[in-house]
Formats: structure tokens, sequence, C-alpha cells
């Protein structure tokens, strides 16, 4: 077996305020191979950002890794110099941001842009790198690339920017790619063309994604495996099918049954009541807990390890363990076990949010 490209081993992040101090992420694991695409899903707040922002070396001053590893290509990316940061950045992950014109310069035209992210990292003649933007913006479905050369960002649409950035980000030939709700602002049309063009690029090029996104009808038509965050830490993870096909954690039927589908008529969507846990406060047992209403006693006083189901799913629920009792699914939870199948018929994407 080959080994995964990234690995992040019990990741831990702490914030410092000037009265105290709060561990946001807790001990997150998770690998990512080759040419794979995984989706980290969650509300709001659950840890998603974070997670990948220490993973490029891009925390806030008033944030640091407190704990755990990752791992890329085997080597200890916390270990590199400044300088080797920089090498690191754009090279091997490239980020894909939600709003691409804080990420694109408004003063350069987009042939400039595109130029200095190749030299940034891969020096080559006048020609070449003139030669590769063509290719890059063709790539990127930019209709008549020579013609768009010498125009600004905003001369181009919402999609069409995004686009253009994700150009600039595979101009450093990275080998992985982090999507961080790089669709959400984008209506459901031209989300399905962004998430379309991700996959196309993904087969021509073997480059593996990190998605990140609230959006649990973008993930069943991208993702291969799924991690879902809750308070800083992974409560489920598995491939697409088994956490849409089973899931385990009463996290993830939540976030199913709020899901709407083609067969959702006129009753009010389902929502999980009440909100996530402020993590500048202490931890005590399953942050879940408060909203579950399939919490056992032990949740407040513990929180679960991750369970093993089979080989490659995972949940971190106390219903999982040998002396838990059973539980019976309401039927408006367990009929959305077939949800994936909804989604993956219609194609379904953006239809349905955190």
């Amino acid at each position: 077996m080959s080994q995964p490209l990234l690995e992040v081993k019990d990741l831990k992040v702490t914030f410092l305020t000037k009265s105290k101090k709060a561990e946001i992420i807790r001990g997150v694991s998770f690998d990512l191979k080759a040419g794979e695409t995984l989706a980290l899903v969650g509300e709001s707040g659950s840890g998603k950002s974070v997670t990948s922002k220490s993973l490029m070396g891009l925390l806030p001053e008033n944030a640091s890794v407190t704990g755990g590893t990752v791992l890329f290509q085997g080597e200890d990316v916390y270990q590199k110099s400044k300088k080797e940061w920089q090498e690191f950045r754009g090279r091997s992950i490239g980020m894909i941001f939600q709003d691409p014109m804080t990420s694109l310069n408004p003063s350069m035209n987009i042939e400039a842009q595109i130029t200095e992210s190749i030299k940034n990292h891969h020096l080559t003649d006048r020609r070449t790198v003139k030669k590769r933007v063509l290719e890059l913006l063709e790539l990127v479905g930019i209709p008549d690339p020579k013609g768009c050369l010498k125009k600004y960002p905003y001369q181009f649409s919402g999609g069409q920017r995004q686009r253009l950035l994700i150009a600039v980000t595979l101009a450093c030939e990275p080998d992985i790619l982090i999507a961080d709700e790089c669709t959400t602002a984008l209506d459901t049309t031209i989300q399905a063309q962004i998430l379309d063009l991700l996959k196309d690029i993904q087969k021509k090029t073997g480059t593996a994604i990190l998605f990140i996104t609230h959006d649990l009808g973008v993930v069943a038509n991208i993702a291969d495996r799924v991690a879902v965050m809750y308070a800083g830490r992974i409560v489920e993870i598995g491939t697409a099918e088994e956490v849409f096909y089973h899931p385990n954690h009463p996290y993830t039927w939540g976030l199913l049954e709020a899901m709407p589908t083609t067969k959702t008529g006129e009753e009010r969507l389902f929502t999980i009541p009440g909100s996530p846990p402020n993590l500048m406060n202490p931890v005590t047992g399953d942050p879940f807990a408060p909203r579950n209403y399939f919490a056992l006693d032990r949740d407040a006083l513990e929180e679960a390890p991750l369970f093993p189901i089979t080989e490659t799913h995972y949940a971190a629920t106390w219903l999982l363990a040998s002396d838990a009792p059973e539980v019976t699914l309401p039927p408006e939870i367990a009929r959305r076990y077939k949800i994936y199948d909804d989604l993956l018929q219609l194609k379904s994407y953006g239809s349905a949010s955190l």
C-alpha cells in the first residue's frame, strides 16, 4: 500500500486572547492520498478552515499548533524554516479561497498574475511561460484565453474569477489543492461548473483535493471520502457511500435529516436544535450532547473515541460501545439513508446546506 500524500495526526491548535487560551482544534487526524478527494464538512465554527490554514502555516498571530504532526510525503511540515514554508506553499499545497477578489490582485492583469505565480516556483524562459499561461486559462475554461491576457479581475464575472484563481493556484503545479468553501458565493449553475472543472482537473493532473464545505449536496458529487467535524474534532469519517448510506454519529444523522430532497414536500425542514459550543470555554464531556436526542449519561462525562465500524469507517459516539443500549432510529431519519442515490441521480449541487 502506497504512503498517503498527507498525514494529519492528532492535530491541536490553540488560540490566545487577553484573558484565556482555548483549544479550537482538538486532536484532528486524517490522511489524503494522491488523486483522492476528501471532504471536510460541518457547521460554521466547527474548525474546518482553521484546520486547512494550519496545514499551510497560515494561522493568525494569536494561534499556534500545540500538538500533533502534519506529514507531507513523510516529512514533518512544522520542522520547515520560514523560507522552506514559502516554497512549500503553492508548489506542494495550494489553496483556493471562497472570495477570489480577496486573492486576485486588482492592479495586475491576468497574464501578469499567472506569470508571477509560475516564475515563483518554475523558472522558465518568457516564451514557455506565456505558453503555460494560455494552457492554464484553457484548462480552467476561460473563453478566448489570448484575448483575456491583458484584462483585470474586475472585468470578469464571479464564476470566471473563481476559474482564474484556480488557474493561478494550478500555475505552481501543487500536489494538493485545498478548496475552502470555494463555491459558496456562486449560484448553483456556476457552482456545478466549478465542481465539474475541479473533477476534470483532478483526472488530468492527479492532484489530491481537500474540499472544505458546509454543503452536503456538494459532497455527494465530488468526494471519495467524507470527514464530519464538530467542535474542533472529527466525529465521523468514511467513504462517501458509508457516511451517506450508513451514518453512525447522531450529528451526521441530524445533518442528513436537515437536507432537502426531491421528495421534500411542503413540510417544515428539520433543524438540529441548539447551537455549536463556544470553544473559548472548556469542553466537558461530549460537546454535542446538549443537542443530541440520543445522548447517554456517559456523554456528559467524557467524549467517545473513534470506534471502528469498517476498515475505512469510524465514528466517535458511545452508541457504538459494546455496552450501549440499542437505538432505533425514527423513520424520518432512517429514510434519509437513500439520500445519496437521490443526490447522485440529480447531480444536485448546492441544494443542501447545514
